[in-house]
């Protein structure tokens, strides 16, 4: 009778687990599995004494470290992100470890305002203004230097969707739509750049043709600020887009023109242009068409494609306003193992080539460079900025904010956290009213952190960070800088005057009255 009823309320327990379990929106996991998902967060409890004893250490793991993971999550909750006791990186014998330069003086002592990194709402605009150099009718400032990378409805669900667009409104930053079209969980306030593919979906006829007009309808119906070309990505460059069959409901398919129950393959590459001629000239067509800023989207593999748009642009009368690098170690829903590992350059070795080319053309500040490949971190991204990147555009990092676990079963639609699945029952589990407020706490800690790393080096921006600032320890107790590293000559990577005036003055407005410093009694001028 005591066995019976000690099971009786085991039983009524777990119910009652299960019950709350299933009724809160607070954790994915919790909802898509009651009751044993709290197997996970207890083995998470008594991580670091598993790694510490049996398995692993923090940063062992790949694509991202449970070190950078748990930044991340904390970072999306509000919660103590920072670290006690030190670094446990063995710094100098580290082969490629990163170090920022500080600076002893500056110019001016940091500012105490709200856009200085001591609020929730850190404002980071953009240093240049996309179409600005080549008068588009729709020219803007970004207002943030991070954005949230392309990533489709399709690979990832409506709701991780709806979540990353209200993220992006909450936090004053851009949405790229990805190839797939553009859907209705685009549409929930967030400004958005909207992303053409091989395929054209959201602006393709019947045939599957490029369809301007549908494309003016599009970008008219929408918060679009911008256009980006994708001629390939980092993790599959050459090879195209893949949906499988898997994850094409009756939305995907409506939305792109495709048919349910086989793969959607986008082809490796355009049919509108086949040289850079061409891709110039349907560049500016869409330009004077839309007004909108026009940009383009490409890993770095042959050197000839940038060294020949280099070459065209120098005559001012057409070229991109904007250049998206996308590294070899960027994600994907769904590559070949062969791409994904050896196609493309790594990020800092692509962008080098592709921003050294530029600027012995003399034209980096007429293009805005954008990075992406794992810059979701705050040294990362520093690294791009050092190197001449205006803005980062990040995906894996926002999906460890909307709850990813980084379990890699994107590609077999059995996401269990309903980040990059189609099935309803996971995606219900993620409540897009709680997940976009932690992605817009993500982007916003990011950028904290970035301006605060930036006054640090004596500057008001990360866009005013140079290569000179950053060293790379070769692991042997020896540091090379970033300048030397990649061959960069001096005052590459750094912003001309003008701009470096123009963001300077945004970012300091009273640089001389607000400071963290008080007035000196004794100090003479």
């Amino acid at each position: 009778m005591k066995a019976k009823s000690i099971i009786g309320a085991a039983v009524v327990g777990l119910a009652g687990v299960a019950a709350r379990d299933l009724t809160q929106k607070k954790h994915s996991l919790r909802r898509n599995f009651p009751v044993i998902a709290h197997a996970r967060y207890w083995l998470e409890k008594i991580g670091p004494e598993l790694r510490q004893y049996i398995i692993t250490s923090n940063d062992a793991e790949r694509p991202f470290s449970r070190d950078q993971r748990s930044w991340v999550y904390a970072s999306s909750k509000k919660e103590n992100n920072y670290v006690g006791f030190g670094t446990d990186n063995d710094v100098e014998n580290l082969e490629g470890y990163v170090i920022v330069k500080h600076r002893t003086f500056a110019p001016s002592a940091p500012s105490t305002s709200v856009a200085h990194g001591h609020d929730d709402a850190v404002d980071l605009p953009a240093a240049k203004v996309l179409g600005g150099p080549r008068g588009r009718a729709h020219a803007f400032r970004p207002g943030s230097v991070v954005n949230v990378s392309a990533m489709s409805f399709g690979a990832l669900s409506g709701n991780a969707i709806e979540s990353l667009n209200r993220g992006v409104a909450l936090a004053g930053a851009l949405h790229n739509t990805g190839e797939g079209g553009l859907s209705d969980h685009h549409r929930k306030g967030g400004d958005l750049i909207f992303q053409i593919g091989t395929a054209y979906f959201g602006c393709r006829d019947e045939q599957g043709r490029f369809d301007l007009a549908r494309l003016k309808d599009l970008v008219q119906s929408a918060p679009v600020k911008a256009i980006e070309v994708k001629l390939s990505q980092g993790a599959k460059p050459g090879l195209g887009g893949l949906l499988p069959a898997a994850k094409i409901t009756e939305e995907i398919s409506r939305i792109r023109g495709i048919p349910m129950g086989q793969d959607c393959a986008s082809p490796s590459r355009h049919a509108e242009f086949d040289d850079v001629d061409s891709m110039l000239d349907w560049v500016e067509r869409i330009a004077q068409e839309t007004g909108l800023p026009v940009g383009i989207k490409s890993a770095v593999g042959e050197q000839d494609f940038w060294s020949d748009l280099a070459e065209q642009m120098s005559g001012r009368s057409r070229g991109v306003d904007f250049i998206t690098v996308d590294g070899g170690e960027g994600g994907t829903g769904a590559a070949p193992l062969v791409f994904t590992d050896t196609v493309a350059l790594p990020f800092r070795v692509g962008f080098a080539r592709v921003y050294s080319t530029f600027a012995r053309a003399g034209l980096t500040d007429d293009v805005a460079f954008i990075g992406s490949g794992k810059l979701g971190l705050p040294d990362n991204a520093l690294v791009a900025f050092a190197l001449g990147a205006d803005m980062v555009n990040v995906a894996r990092e926002p999906m460890f904010a909307l709850g990813c676990i980084q379990s890699q079963k994107c590609h077999t639609d059995r996401c269990p956290t309903g980040v990059a699945t189609q099935d309803p029952w996971l995606a219900h589990g993620l409540d897009p009213t709680l997940k976009s407020v932690r992605l817009a706490n993500y982007l916003q800690t990011l950028r904290r952190d970035l301006l605060k790393v930036s006054e640090a080096c004596g500057v008001p921006h990360p866009g005013l960070i140079d290569a000179d600032a950053v060293e790379i320890l070769d692991g042997n107790r020896l540091g090379t800088p970033l300048r030397e590293v990649y061959g960069y000559e001096p005052g590459w990577g750094a912003l001309g005057p003008d701009l470096a005036r123009d963001i300077t003055s945004i970012m300091w407005p009273e640089r001389d009255r607000d400071t963290e410093a008080p007035e000196s009694a004794t100090a003479t001028a």
